[in-house]
């Protein structure tokens, strides 16, 4: 029987400086933060994952937020050192740390590495001063680009995340703006298009008029532009937002779009353990009384049916360049491939130039990514 593909775990640190606009994720603003009270309630939480996850190899870690650099570099030294103690390391594990790029942050780089990190994923946002300011990101475009010059002194690998498609931004901004970003010589940039998304400042300035995206055909002109420039850089996309140098993809992402096992600690932080999702309290303080309560930070453990993981892991996988093994997905579920997917559909759209089919391969064409919201719904039919 084969092992088991490694496992990654995601730690997530839900607090900020400040909230910005455009940001959906679990984050939160405090006044002041209990450190140790922080540190020890993590390793609680991560020790009871681990004891349910037992003999497995970690392939990834991951300090996600919220804004990660903000721990001290003592906690993320524990969490590694503890993780080190409840699995197996792989001899290349990758350990990324979120950060934003200001010299505040920028300053503690090599105390994170020191700790182990080895990746960097940097939050640059944007390269002009007003969509920065726009963004209510805190740094200017001289702050990060030092941070950026930092991150690539202090460790060996470090991503880029830009948001583009904002209102008012030209094909020739994006262009210029992206060529720029390309001639740092990151490996890897995640390249988001802006999204409004419920529950931020920037929903409620579209719903009262003070804010109108960019619109669709636009924003799809944008997206080409992208796939183009990355290609010819030799960065191309290997998931629909994210862009790579062959062999630097993100391990850990890949653990999610590949549906493989993932440990996630900390507030709100989600996992799949086998058969089963597991979700952590939201709230930090309910997090943190149900780890004083429980020993663990755990709202909700649930068994997922074969036909909702079959769901997942097409919805997950077809947002890969490399798509999805019908067969290798079939043997996992027990789900024969007409409850996986309609045929149909896949030879219909497939004669568009919007999926293309090798055996039992399947994958989005660089044409279908475009569409890939409205393509999945049409041709996946487990649920």
């Amino acid at each position: 029987m084969a092992s088991p593909a490694p496992l990654a775990l995601y730690i997530h640190w839900p607090f900020c400086v400040a909230k910005c606009p455009y940001c959906d994720f679990n984050s939160h603003v405090r006044e002041r933060v209990d450190q140790a009270a922080w540190r020890a309630a993590l390793l609680t939480d991560l020790a009871h994952e681990a004891a349910l996850l037992p003999g497995r190899t970690l392939g990834s870690i991951f300090f996600g937020g919220g804004t990660p650099s903000l721990m001290p570099p003592e906690t993320v030294a524990a969490l590694i050192d503890a993780a080190a103690g409840h699995w197996t390391m792989a001899d290349d594990i990758e350990i990324t740390m979120e950060a934003n790029p200001n010299s505040a942050e920028a300053a503690r780089f090599a105390q994170v590495a020191a700790a182990g990190v080895n990746r960097l994923s940097l939050g640059l946002q944007a390269l002009d001063d007003k969509a920065l300011h726009f963004l209510g990101r805190a740094h200017d475009v001289d702050e990060g680009l030092k941070a950026l010059e930092a991150a690539q002194a202090c460790v060996p690998r470090v991503s880029i995340d830009l948001i583009y498609a904002r209102p008012g931004q030209s094909e020739a901004d994006w262009e210029h703006e992206l060529a720029r970003a390309l001639s740092f010589g990151t490996d890897h940039l995640s390249l988001y298009q802006l999204t409004i998304e419920p529950g931020t400042r920037f929903e409620t300035d579209v719903r009262r008029g003070a804010l109108v995206p960019a619109d669709a055909d636009h924003a799809a002109t944008l997206f080409e532009l992208t796939q183009a420039m990355t290609l010819a850089a030799r960065r191309p996309a290997y998931e629909i937002s994210n862009h790579a140098a062959p062999g630097q993809e993100s391990r850990h992402n890949l653990a999610y779009w590949r549906y493989a096992d993932y440990a996630g600690v900390g507030p709100g932080a989600h996992g799949r353990r086998g058969d089963m999702a597991t979700v952590r309290h939201r709230k930090p303080e309910n997090w943190m009384a149900a780890i004083e309560r429980n020993g663990h930070g755990l709202a909700e453990e649930r068994d997922l049916a074969s036909g909702e993981q079959a769901s997942e892991a097409l919805m997950m996988g077809l947002r890969l360049a490399e798509g999805v093994d019908l067969a290798a997905l079939s043997a996992r579920t027990g789900l024969d491939r007409t409850a996986l997917v309609d045929g149909a559909a896949i030879a219909r759209l497939a004669g568009h130039g919007l999926l293309e089919e090798a055996g039992a391969h399947l994958r989005v064409t660089p044409a279908g990514m475009l569409l890939l919201d409205a393509i999945l719904p049409e041709i996946v039919v487990a649920s």
